[in-house]
């Protein structure tokens, strides 16, 4: 796509989020009241297919073009970005690694918005140790069986469909080697257990999917061979970490803003507090995060773009920019005293949701792991 294409995307999401997306996020993240609205509007504006191909309908944006919109979201409201962030890991999943038929049948669906959905990986055991989960699938016939649970599932009671990471092979060595992946969408056997609760990224939907018994067709394994399921989901992740890393630099930025506005406003012994030194320090270091941040996101969207390997990268841009968001809301509350813990301001609502960025699509404990180890890998003596 053109870069002045480009610029007029990112152009009408800036108008879009000041006229749509501000004026409404305290009142849904306070109510914890799902934005349908708001979710017709991103349909229309394309965003269910902003990284699938135009071939099948999508916008085909670049990953550095979507991790500007991303930021660009989440710098006024960062859990709305969360619905179509979810549901494009799985058309990822299909685009890059599906056959011809599944390409043809389900990326025009996920592209329109007409079939929403997400990733089911995550279980109540296990998280970030992707190769621990149980839920299982078996072959009968031309179907396979599916058992198991799947926990903290974005989009899990909107969402219709779902990229659902099983063991086809329980007792394969190594244990990856046993897992695959499956679009399963909502039916018989196919259950919500029930709406998570949560301290921040409210608003949007995070349940337990539930399956017993769910039978699924075998054309719905992507990419039709058994055991690939885990190097599929691990490649979307990529995507999925340049995205939390966009979230993250989203809030860092979306902090610097209501922490320049008031520290402008705001007057101690005589004079606006911007003029003091002691938080001219702290906006310095958090418009510092800000930019840092969106240098290691522009370098990890290039490496994926590109189609090189870029763990090493969106390991970097994750942790750095997850981190800074939750450094400057945080030091946005000290500018902002005491009214930082009023619902009355924004700043609260970035305090909230930051630290889920440093947890989502993989923990900064596991990020700085996958850091050091492709340093030695890339860097033999």
């Amino acid at each position: 796509m053109a870069r002045r294409e480009d610029a007029d995307i990112l152009d009408s999401i800036e108008r879009w989020v000041e006229r749509e997306v501000r004026p409404i996020a305290r009142h849904h993240d306070h109510a914890d009241e799902y934005p349908h609205e708001l979710v017709g509007q991103m349909q229309a504006l394309g965003l269910f297919g902003a990284t699938i191909g135009e071939e099948y309908g999508g916008l085909g944006l670049s990953a550095s073009t979507y991790a500007q919109i991303v930021t660009t979201i989440a710098a006024a409201w960062m859990a709305p970005v969360g619905i179509f962030n979810s549901h494009l890991i799985m058309a990822a999943c299909v685009e890059r690694h599906g056959t011809a038929a599944q390409k043809a049948h389900w990326l025009p669906r996920f592209a329109s918005g007409e079939l929403r959905g997400g990733i089911g990986l995550t279980e109540p055991d296990a998280g970030t140790d992707l190769q621990a989960i149980r839920t299982v699938a078996r072959r009968d016939g031309e179907t396979y069986v599916i058992d198991g649970t799947k926990t903290w599932i974005t989009n899990g009671i909107h969402g219709e469909c779902f990229a659902v990471l099983v063991k086809t092979d329980p007792a394969a060595v190594p244990r990856h080697a046993g897992m695959s992946l499956f679009l399963c969408e909502k039916g018989p056997g196919f259950t919500v257990g029930r709406k998570l609760k949560k301290l921040g990224y409210k608003a949007i939907d995070s349940a337990e999917l539930v399956f017993d018994g769910h039978r699924v067709p075998a054309d719905r394994l992507i990419g039709g061979v058994e055991g690939q399921g885990f190097v599929q989901a691990a490649q979307g992740l990529a995507l999925g970490r340049i995205n939390v890393a966009a979230r993250g630099a989203g809030i860092a930025q979306g902090a610097l803003r209501e922490a320049l506005r008031y520290a402008q406003q705001r007057k101690t012994f005589g004079k606006p507090i911007a003029q003091h030194q002691a938080i001219q320090l702290k906006l310095a270091d958090m418009a510092t995060r800000v930019e840092a941040a969106r240098l290691l996101i522009r370098q990890a969207a290039a490496k994926y773009d590109s189609g090189e390997r870029c763990d090493l990268e969106a390991g970097m841009a994750k942790l750095f920019a997850s981190e800074a968001g939750v450094e400057n809301s945080l030091e946005a509350m000290r500018i902002f005293g005491g009214y930082s813990y009023s619902t009355e301001f924004d700043i609260e609502r970035f305090y909230r949701d930051a630290p889920l960025m440093c947890i989502g699509e993989g923990t900064n404990e596991m990020q700085r792991i996958i850091i050091a180890r492709q340093l030695l890998e890339r860097n033999p003596v």
